[in-house]
């Protein structure tokens, strides 16, 4: 009878009977690790940082929701400005397309928060507790002891807070530091959405870092499965050199291959894979298997790189190239999305107006006169209160117009609505026309402009309208 161990041609993490087989890679060390460790580091770092770091007065990335303003590095962005996060995403989209039709899931071992965090945080704790990859095998076997429930208890209680720190900071992000710690000080009846939101992303975290772990690769990650859709065989990618390494045999026998059958390279694997089985959905590209190989060429004073980064045309000894369609495919729309979003924030102003035309009949007729209302929203993006003027152009019009004779004071970062009324006398009405409405600074500054339309009846109704209410003896409107 086969033991029930995972079938290394399938699923690495599922058992012969079906069951889920816990992976617990082993620990490596070698330049890409200690280079994966250090950019980790640098990359929690930010992380951490980001809220701290003041530019122009608010945090380096904050994302208001509440007040509905979104500074980013010295930027900020009104919720009008949104559409420009079109052009921002699809540039990193297709940023992200190019570096992996380069060099493979660089994405996935370097720099996804998953791989960041799972190995760089929670594994570190979880070997410190628990001991190297033979001790948590063990330990998991093992009946329940006090020392098993020491450590079991010790290491998920500092995974929840682990959790519960990330869940917190990543909160701050939309409330900054201050917020984040005055809501903290307080009852969490007060902000319970917030309070509710932090338990659940604890919760999330907790279980997905201390339990469900490669399964978010392997299952819900769509990625891995683009990645056949993204590379060809001149991508760089993790693989091994079979021509090398082939015949598999012992280090001291001759007519076998470098490659000792150690089973080095899949013990180090967060995901389980056979790296010698070819590229796979499942391989993330930490070049753990890289290490692991190269220290054990290194005993046997053999050349390193039997598993390497290297192309699969490289790989099999055939000619690689650099420049491919794909490339200048994938590099011109980031350019295209980064080119798009650099000019668009590049006109970004301190003030933004909008011009909405009053609920209700579009226009509105006395008299004498045939009235449009419209409504004026002017937002402050700036940390100051200003006084700025609204002025109306209509060329060849005669009209009146009220609701802009004084200036309008917006609070710091705040925002301001008035209504403006535009009126034009029955004898000078030929007609809808366009208007302007400017927004001027204190100091006379030309700042936004936006574009309305004075709409009113077909002049000849109204007309024979009036003629017909004269000879009715009719002046009421």
């Amino acid at each position: 009878m086969k033991p029930n161990r995972p079938n290394r041609e399938t699923v690495t993490t599922i058992n012969r009977d079906g069951s889920r087989f816990f992976l617990h890679p082993a620990d490596v060390s070698g330049l890409f690790t200690r280079g994966r460790r250090l950019f980790a580091l640098l990359l929690i770092g930010i992380y951490v940082l980001l809220p701290w770091i003041p530019v122009n007065g608010h945090p380096a990335v904050f994302l208001d929701v509440i007040n509905r303003r979104f500074h980013l590095f010295g930027l900020t962005f009104a919720a009008q400005d949104l559409w420009m996060a079109f052009f921002f995403i699809t540039g990193l989209g297709f940023s992200l397309f190019f570096l992996t039709s380069l060099f493979g899931r660089v994405w996935c071992g370097w720099a996804c928060p998953q791989t960041v965090f799972l190995e760089h945080v929670f594994r570190r704790v979880e070997r410190w507790i628990e001991g190297d990859a033979t001790k948590r095998r063990q330990l998991d076997k093992a009946p329940w002891s006090t020392e098993k429930v020491v450590k079991r208890v010790l290491k998920h209680g500092i995974f929840v807070l682990i959790a519960f720190g990330i869940a917190n900071m990543f909160l701050a992000y939309f409330i900054s530091i201050p917020g984040l710690y005055q809501w903290m000080t307080h009852s969490p009846a007060e902000h319970w959405g917030a309070f509710v939101f932090v338990m659940v992303a604890t919760a999330i975290m907790y279980f997905n870092f201390s339990w469900f772990r490669e399964q978010l690769c392997l299952i819900i990650c769509p990625y891995g499965r683009l990645q056949s859709a993204l590379i060809d065989d001149d991508s760089i990618v993790i693989g091994y050199d079979e021509n090398r390494g082939e015949p598999r045999g012992p280090a001291k026998k001759e007519g076998f291959g470098d490659c000792i059958d150690c089973l080095r390279c899949v013990q180090v694997c967060p995901t389980g894979i056979d790296i010698r089985q070819g590229l796979q959905i499942e391989c993330i590209g930490c070049a753990n298997c890289i290490d692991a190989c190269d220290t054990v060429m290194t005993k046997l004073n053999r050349p390193k790189g039997l598993v390497r980064y290297d192309s699969l045309n490289g790989l099999a000894g055939k000619k690689r190239r650099i420049i491919r369609p794909r490339l200048f495919l994938y590099g011109f729309l980031m350019l295209l999305g980064a080119t798009a979003f650099t000019l668009s924030a590049r006109q970004l102003r301190s003030v933004n107006m909008n011009v909405v035309r009053m609920t209700g009949a579009p226009y509105f007729i006395t008299d004498t006169t045939i009235r449009n209302q419209y409504m004026v929203r002017v937002i402050n993006k700036t940390n100051e209160a200003h006084t700025y003027h609204i002025r109306t152009t209509a060329e060849g019009q005669a009209y009146e117009t009220q609701g802009n004779e004084d200036g309008l004071l917006v609070p710091p970062l705040g925002e301001e609505v008035r209504p403006v009324i535009l009126s034009v006398s029955h004898d000078a009405y030929t007609g809808p026309f366009p208007i302007q409405i400017h927004l001027d600074s204190d100091s006379g500054e030309a700042l936004v402009d936006r574009d309305a339309e004075f709409l009113g009846p077909n002049p000849k109704l109204l007309q024979k309208y009036k003629k017909q209410k004269e000879a009715d003896g009719d002046n009421s409107p």
